[in-house]
């Protein structure tokens, strides 16, 4: 019984620091333009810590539905990751 109490204890402790490994941070920037029909944003951005990608203007992916959410000027906290290879607005607040 000790040694299964062990066990859980070890692999919630593991759970706990894998799911701290993989969050993502949120990054500030400024949408400079939106492009709904390219399905694409230009974003004025901090440091993106988790792409480990200094502060710049980049244009990045988006679905539609976030697109709609974005105007130009628009302050945004977003979280960008490689998807298929694209550098892309996975969330946003």
């Amino acid at each position: 019984m000790k040694t299964l109490k062990t066990l859980a204890l070890g692999a919630a402790a593991l759970m706990t620091s894998v799911s701290v490994a993989f969050a993502a941070t949120f990054t500030l920037g400024v949408v400079k333009e939106v492009d709904a029909e390219a399905g694409k944003v230009t974003i004025i951005h901090e440091e993106l810590v988790d792409l480990g990608m200094p502060a710049m203007t980049m244009v990045f992916r988006a679905d539609e539905e976030m697109l709609a959410r974005m105007s130009a000027g628009q302050n945004i906290e977003f979280i960008a990751d490689r998807v298929a290879g694209k550098l892309t607005v996975v969330e946003m607040k």
